[in-house]
């Protein structure tokens, strides 16, 4: 039975009429936009000289608590490139740290758990998350989320803001290594000696990033992206089993508002088909499958991406092909919002983002 659609406040800038025209939101509804839009997973962040000066003595999790820098970070790319969406600044483990697990991004390593989650009573300790809007713990530690997105939209007028949340898969994974790791050894070993361990844990992040997404939403977000970082380390039948419904829960917390849901996968190529059915209504491709391909894998879901980020070192002329490639190749799909097949590398020339764009605005 479909959910009922969540009547969003007139305020918001998807029922208010600023985004009627956004190329963004046609593109992800399967209708024609006034020019394929285009923006880049990790836009804002380290290859950007405004953004290293912003963050100049704070941590990266400070960054993403603070309002009106976290809102700052996420214009500066919509700034300067044209870009037509901002992605919220955040990272995928603040929904973590609101919550109350002690949990820290080491510069140079990534997030460290203090307390690696490995079994039964270590998914019991977890903080109780609540419901949304309950006033509760949680509900109260999200609300410089919901203030850092009030103030990105007020500055953002016809471009829209896309929610981020890390997939339930990944979060799990460094909650079960307590640190990033190379092959996520510790949570695929989790799935299989203790399943009832791994489904409690993936039970408790998929409703982490659900709630996480429904409070950028709800604030004035107009689309949404749940990124699996590893999820393409599985085997599809792996995924399936325990991987895809974390993802399905995730998605539904926001399957009742008005806004498009795209799911992407690092190295997940291999997973489309299967990563299709957890309730996304547009579908992320890495740069490892031609979008055309991709379009007969996952037939009538508009697609995102997705653009080599090797080339973007190219030379330009060489640049400008492999776009050109793309958004013919992304044709093929009811919709295409074209984004690199995975994040701007921090050493990127900015020129060549902003070489793109024009390409993409001129082209597509």
């Amino acid at each position: 039975m479909p959910v009922p659609a969540t009547v969003l406040d007139p305020a918001h800038p998807a029922a208010d009429g600023r985004l009627a025209d956004a190329p963004l939101l046609a593109a992800l509804r399967g209708e024609p936009p006034a020019h394929r839009p285009v923006w880049f997973m990790r836009q804002a962040g380290r290859s950007l000289p405004e953004y290293v000066e912003a963050r100049r003595g704070t941590s990266m999790l400070e960054a993403c608590l603070t309002p009106a820098l976290a809102a700052e970070i996420t214009l500066q790319p919509v700034r300067r490139y044209g870009v037509d969406a901002g992605i919220f600044f955040s990272d995928i483990v603040v929904p973590m740290k609101v919550a109350g697990v002690a949990v820290e991004i080491a510069p140079g390593v990534g997030p460290v758990f203090a307390r690696p989650v490995r079994t039964l009573a270590d998914v019991a300790a977890l903080p109780e998350l609540g419901e949304p809007g309950d006033g509760g713990a949680f509900d109260r530690g999200l609300e410089p989320i919901r203030e850092a997105v009030r103030l990105t939209v007020a500055e953002l007028g016809g471009t829209p803001l896309i929610g981020f949340a890390g997939a339930p898969f990944t979060l799990a994974a460094y909650m079960v290594d307590g640190r990033p790791s190379r092959d996520h050894l510790g949570a695929r070993r989790l799935m299989v000696e203790a399943p009832d361990v791994w489904d409690a844990l993936a039970d408790w992040t998929a409703r982490a990033a659900g709630l996480f997404l429904r409070a950028q939403v709800l604030a004035g977000a107009s689309a949404v992206q749940l990124f699996d970082s590893w999820a393409g380390s599985l085997a599809p039948a792996d995924y399936v089993a325990h991987c895809l419904p974390g993802s399905a829960a995730a998605l539904a917390a926001v399957a009742d508002l008005p806004v498009p849901r795209i799911h992407f996968a690092a190295h997940g190529s291999h997973l489309l088909r299967p990563m299709a059915e957890a309730g996304a209504t547009a579908m992320g491709v890495d740069y490892r499958l031609p979008l055309d391909e991709a379009a007969r894998i996952v037939p009538g879901l508009p697609l995102q991406g997705n653009i080599d980020p090797a080339r973007l070192a190219a030379p330009a002329d060489v640049l400008a092909r492999h776009v050109r490639d793309v958004l013919a190749r992304g044709a093929a799909a009811p919709g295409h919002v074209v984004n690199l097949g995975h994040g701007v590398p921090p050493d990127t020339d900015p020129a060549a983002l902003q070489r793109i764009v024009d390409v993409v605005h001129a082209d597509g």
